[in-house]
């Protein structure tokens, strides 16, 4: 009898979905809670049923119908299988969803930013390369110089003359015919660089904001605690491992939801709260001394780095490598100290994780960004100013090693950090248990990395390409590693404002920063002499101003010459545009407090 009246109720489903229009259909069979394999089977029925009622009706199409209705269905199953494929060969999707069940979000906000910053690189390499790389090839003069292994660490030698560096690109405009159309080296150049970062900023700028509208406003904080219970589970899950998998994931998501509604405030006395404030101080104070002492080695060390480079030959490989001191010692300097700095803050003992990785966070982006501010100031102030031939290639060599290296040690830090410390925590002194995933240390390798990258793609195009290789190993040596080392926090927290919180120390200071380092070298600093693109010129943005210069003799250019003189090198124009801005923003603040007046009376009437 059950088995008729299902059947009945099929065939009824099947007639009222043919009566309706495609979109609405289509519609209909994906809302409903059965498995692909049905669906698929529903919607050819439904379409037998459609050919039926026409052939009933005598309106059988004419054979041209027929034939772009079969190319456009077959059009259709082809996009359809080659999604399929592009999904399997995201090979992060599902070990996204494995660490999310295994380990909450808040590891999880790791690597998506990894996976994140890994798609940032590969577009950042195809503009360079498209627009820089390529165009260079068709003028690219022998290379003389032999290759012996080496380069590979120190980025010198063979590789000094080759399109990895600033020196090698030509300052002429390339023409493959006497006649035929040109490429200017010198505006492909700023152009490309300058463009990318506009976009950089746009990218930045927008996925802060989607980021912040998704983590921090969550409408899921706002609901009834008991849908994630009653209306979570995804009927469409067949199989027995993405069973397991859902109900870990909803298993953690709980728990975390659940820390959140019993989140205790602590009543400390007046005799602890003096004692938790001098701990705090005293972590400050101790956190601030080790990154100015790491701030004061690598300046004097980078001095010392110079100097070693002048005495030497330019293609010496020995004194080249001698040149990693410098790269090993800054890396090794930004491995042990966020250690340290971790250990500070268990002897704080915040009350939630979330506190502790956040401070951890803040005391990291003060070190690294110092260090990093440190090597820029050594780069343009006394670089620059050196008697080095091309010290443009000079800089890109020296980020090539800090890159290199850093990546080495981020490797180095994965099986010391993880795997000797699970070791010894399972087998030595049990009581320590299995480590932890540290990641507020492990965020700001990535960030300080990414800063490396944007201030070197001045000085070596092909930066980020080398970063894309590296972050795609660090994705799955982090994810073997965190698997097989690392146990869950033990303390389960909710992370909705992680992500957006990594954005915006990635947007300032650090791409902020690196803005004002281009700047600096674009408008103020003096091009080498004898190599690279703006070679012979008084400044790179020289070569933007003598382009102007020969487009005021051409009438159909006049428009760009006006833009020029009134928008761009104009400071009323860019004092307008910030009033606007500053207002807009004004604006929006005050739409943001209306809506969160709002929300706070419907979340009311929802508890009602």
């Amino acid at each position: 009898f059950y088995f008729l009246h299902g059947f009945d109720a099929e065939e009824d489903s099947v007639e009222s979905l043919a009566c309706m229009s495609t979109k609405e259909r289509i519609k209909a069979i994906q809302k409903m809670p059965k498995t692909m394999r049905k669906k698929r089977e529903i919607r050819n029925k439904v379409l037998k049923e459609i050919s039926k009622k026409s052939r009933h009706r005598g309106a059988q199409p004419s054979h041209c119908t027929q034939y772009l209705q079969g190319v456009a269905v077959s059009f259709r199953r082809f996009g359809n299988t080659l999604s399929e494929y592009f999904h399997q060969l995201r090979v992060w999707h599902k070990t996204l969803k494995i660490i999310g069940a295994e380990f909450g979000t808040s590891v999880l906000s790791y690597f998506v930013f990894l996976k994140w910053l890994l798609n940032f690189n590969i577009f950042s390499f195809l503009i360079n390369f498209s627009f820089i790389t390529i165009p260079q090839f068709l003028a690219t003069e022998p290379n003389n110089l032999s290759f012996t292994g080496l380069e590979l660490l120190t980025g010198a030698g063979y590789f000094q003359q080759t399109v990895l560096y600033y020196g090698f690109y030509t300052n002429a405009t390339i023409s493959r015919m006497e006649n035929g159309s040109s490429y200017n080296m010198q505006l492909a150049y700023i152009f490309t660089v300058g463009i990318y970062f506009v976009i950089c900023f746009f990218i930045l700028l927008f996925s802060m904001a989607k980021f912040f509208s998704r983590n921090i406003i969550n409408p899921q904080a706002f609901s009834v605690n008991a849908s994630k219970l009653l209306c979570t589970w995804d009927f469409n899950i067949t199989t027995e491992q993405a069973v397991k998998l859902k109900q870990k994931n909803l298993h953690t998501q709980i728990k975390e939801d659940l820390t959140e509604v019993n989140k205790e405030v602590q009543n400390f006395s007046v005799a602890e709260r003096v004692v938790r404030i001098a701990v705090h101080l005293i972590a400050w104070v101790a956190s601030l001394g080790a990154a100015v002492a790491a701030c004061t080695g690598v300046y004097f060390l980078s001095i010392n780095n110079l100097e070693l480079f002048m005495k030497g030959h330019r293609n010496d490989l020995e004194s080249q490598a001698a040149m990693l001191v410098l790269p090993v010692i800054v890396s090794l300097l930004n491995t042990l100290i966020p250690f340290f700095f971790s250990w500070l803050g268990h002897l704080e003992k915040f009350q939630s994780p979330g506190q502790h990785i956040y401070v951890t966070i803040t005391r990291n982006t003060m070190l690294k960004m110092s260090i990093v501010g440190i090597l820029c100031y050594y780069w343009l102030n006394i670089v620059a100013t050196s008697e080095s031939q091309c010290w443009e290639t000079l800089v890109g060599q020296d980020i090539y090693r800090l890159v290199l290296v850093d990546f080495i040690f981020c490797l180095l830090g994965s099986f010391f950090g993880e795997f000797l410390r699970r070791i010894i925590g399972t087998t030595v002194f049990k009581s320590l248990g299995l480590p932890e995933f540290d990641i507020g240390r492990n965020v700001l390798d990535l960030i300080y990395a990414q800063t490396l990258t944007w201030i070197g793609i001045l000085f070596s195009p092909l930066l980020p390409g080398i970063q894309m290789i590296a972050f795609f190993i660090v994705f799955f040596v982090k994810k073997v590693s965190l698997m097989r080392n690392c146990q869950p926090p033990r303390k389960v927290w909710r992370t909705a404002q992680m992500m957006t919180s990594f954005i915006l120390l990635l947007f300032c200071p650090s791409f902020l920063g690196v803005l004002s380092v281009i700047g600096v070298t674009v408008w103020r600093l003096k091009p080498s002499e004898e190599c690279g693109p703006f070679r012979g010129l008084p400044s790179m943005y020289a070569a933007v101003a003598e382009w102007i210069q020969v487009l005021e003799s051409y009438t159909a250019s006049k428009w760009v010459v006006w833009i020029y003189h009134n928008l761009i090198t104009s400071e009323l124009f860019f004092f307008i545009i910030s009033s606007f801005v500053l207002i807009v923003t004004y604006l929006y603040w005050q739409i943001i407090q209306g809506r969160k007046t709002m929300t706070k009376l419907l979340r009311k009437q929802i508890i009602n």
